[in-house]
């Protein structure tokens, strides 16, 4: 970055997923075209058009807006927009595209943006957490907060999803939290405070875990971060650790695929369902099975071979039934 004043903010992070293209515009619109920050953006897209939100953005305000390109300077005053299936990270003044492991079964991933800048910037990133289903972006935001840098949440009331925004107030409940109308002000607010010179070390589970991000071609670690956890990772099957950051817990897998709370519960009970419904095919193929073996292994003098046969149908239709009966409670209650 040009700018490099320690006592300034001057990197600013915006992250959302469903509703956050409705606020964005407003807030592009409502920043000045000399904006002394550098704004990076990610918000979960298709990975078919790696340039469709760069266009819509584009005509939102002054700043020019581009996609991110990896090891690319950060300039204050430009917008940039994480490419579709790659995470956008930060490294000391310059960003980083990254088709690292997924994070919150996503890429890009808030929580990567936020934890990177967090490791990276400390004191000097605003981080602002957006629209969104469940709860990507709210350890990242507690990382953020950790280091010192400021923190922004939109307004659940005012955002057309609020899981992000309200995990994000349950682990940072300090963040100010303001309607997408007021959040341009709010960041320039921000940036416009004296902040102190950085004494923020980053920890070595977030130097692990924002180094797998950037690295991930070289797999595994020699150190992993946090503690063992009596988990396996939805994505890759892998042991997980438990790691705490700043208070908030969140689970890492030694591949590198991270885990908030919300998601990981949402992916395990994917797989519920998935398991439950491939029990279920099996077992009425089983039934079938014996029905052909009780109409073709008959024994004509007794009909011992077919009755059992046919019991052993119905006991595997009986299984496949208490399926059925609780298959919608099990689904369902989430």
């Amino acid at each position: 970055m040009t700018a490099d004043r320690e006592d300034q903010r001057d990197l600013v992070l915006l992250g959302g997923s469903a509703g956050a293209i409705e606020v964005l515009p407003r807030i592009l619109g409502g920043l000045p075209a000399d904006l002394r920050a550098a704004v990076l953006v990610v918000v979960h897209t298709s990975a078919h058009d790696p340039s469709g939100l760069v266009r819509v953005l584009s005509r939102s305000g002054p700043l020019p807006v581009s996609a991110a390109e990896n090891e690319a300077p950060i300039e204050p005053g430009h917008v940039y927009v994480a490419v579709p299936g790659r995470h956008l990270l930060v490294r000391d003044g310059m960003m980083l595209v990254s088709a690292g492991p997924k994070q919150n079964r996503v890429r890009p991933s808030v929580d990567a943006l936020f934890r990177s800048a967090a490791r990276w910037r400390g004191p000097r990133a605003v981080a602002v957490q957006l629209s969104g289903s469940l709860d990507d972006g709210a350890v990242g935001l507690a990382a953020v907060s950790t280091a010192g840098g400021a923190c922004i949440v939109q307004d659940p009331d005012d955002a057309r999803h609020s899981g992000m925004p309200r995990a994000a107030l349950a682990v940072v409940p300090d963040a100010k939290t303001l309607p997408g109308r007021d959040i341009a002000a709010g960041i320039q607010a921000l940036l416009s405070e004296r902040v102190e010179p950085s004494r923020f070390r980053p920890d070595a589970d977030l130097i692990t875990e924002t180094d797998m991000a950037e690295k991930f071609t070289k797999g595994l670690t020699d150190r992993r971060p946090g503690r063992p956890a009596a988990l396996s990772c939805p994505d890759c099957t892998g042991g997980m650790n438990v790691v705490e950051t700043g208070g908030v817990v969140h689970y890492t897998c030694h591949t590198g695929h991270i885990w908030s709370p919300q998601t990981l519960l949402e992916a395990q009970q994917d797989k519920v369902e998935g398991a439950l419904w491939t029990a279920l095919s099996i077992l009425e193929e089983q039934a079938r099975v014996f029905d052909v073996l009780a109409g073709s292994h008959n024994d004509p003098a007794t009909g011992v071979a077919g009755r059992h046969q046919r019991a052993a149908a119905e006991e595997v239709r009986k299984a496949a039934e208490v399926i059925r009966k609780h298959f919608p409670d099990i689904v369902l209650d989430r």
